[in-house]
């Protein structure tokens, strides 16, 4: 198999449980060329979250369908990210010291902090997508921006954080090291897939008004992500002296909330 090919499948696998039948030999330099492909899982899942939320929304009102939406949206991803959201939240707001933090965060048990906190997030999400459907899917292209910019998001901050743990654990003993070559290699391939997902609008309805939201989507939403990004990994890194592998996982579900939020002020007030 080729290396892109690899690395591709990689990211699907250790992102997404979409049945991607490949054999690999995980190395660090493979998980290290495989975010690339980050925004690229991202674009798919938000494809069929989509899909799945015009389905559900066709045969259903729009709060069981939002439901649907969301339950489909954490099955796509194994809830690998919410699981980082609830370490990171109980670590972090447990307000112990930097390394009793790490240890609660290493934890494979979900304390109270961590409960709250994913409650609340599920609360906003389906609140959001519930907005979304219910005057209907009218940017429905933008939909997949959250999911490509928050995963791009993760990408960057790897490269520009340090390790909370050095080279230890998932995230220090693989993407240790990882260039700003391959930052700029994710951003453009998650720029093409949002140029490509935007346009859906301006090929549905085709006015002008239609490019206008388009291209407003498409300053707006990344940019969006990159600020509330770049805040909060600089909380986390103040924190925690570093990020780890749960601290990206929360990243990119604190940044799909924000993303999401702009999409329904994007809606509303367009």
């Amino acid at each position: 198999m080729m290396k892109w090919r690899q690395a591709a499948a990689a990211a699907f696998q250790f992102l997404s449980r979409f049945p991607v039948n490949a054999h690999l030999d995980y190395s660090p330099a493979l998980f290290r060329q495989s975010v690339k492909f980050y925004p690229l899982v991202g674009a798919v899942i938000g494809l069929v979250v989509w899909a799945g939320a015009t389905g559900f929304s066709y045969l259903l009102p729009a709060l069981p369908a939002a439901v649907l939406t969301l339950i489909l949206w954490i099955g796509l991803t194994g809830g690998l990210h919410l699981d980082g959201w609830m370490d990171t939240a109980d670590g972090v707001l447990s307000y112990r010291s930097r390394e009793q933090m790490l240890d609660i965060m290493k934890d494979s048990r979900v304390g109270a902090m961590g409960v709250l906190a994913c409650v609340l997030l599920l609360m906003l999400k389906l609140s959001l997508i519930y907005s979304l459907l219910i005057d209907g899917l009218d940017y429905s292209g933008l939909l997949l921006l959250p999911l490509i910019w928050s995963r791009w998001f993760m990408v960057h901050a790897i490269a520009s954080w340090p390790m909370a743990r050095g080279k230890e654990g998932l995230a220090g003993g693989n993407f240790n090291g990882l260039g700003r070559g391959q930052v700029w290699a994710t951003f453009l391939i998650a720029t093409v897939l949002s140029g490509v997902a935007a346009s859906i609008i301006p090929l549905i309805y085709m006015d002008s008004s239609s490019w206008t939201v388009a291209l407003f989507g498409l300053i707006t939403l990344p940019l969006a992500t990159w600020a509330a990004g770049t805040w909060m990994a600089k909380k986390l890194n103040a924190t925690l002296g570093g990020l780890t592998g749960d601290t990206y996982g929360a990243l990119n579900e604190l940044l799909e909330v924000v993303a999401l939020l702009m999409l329904v002020l994007l809606h509303n007030h367009m």
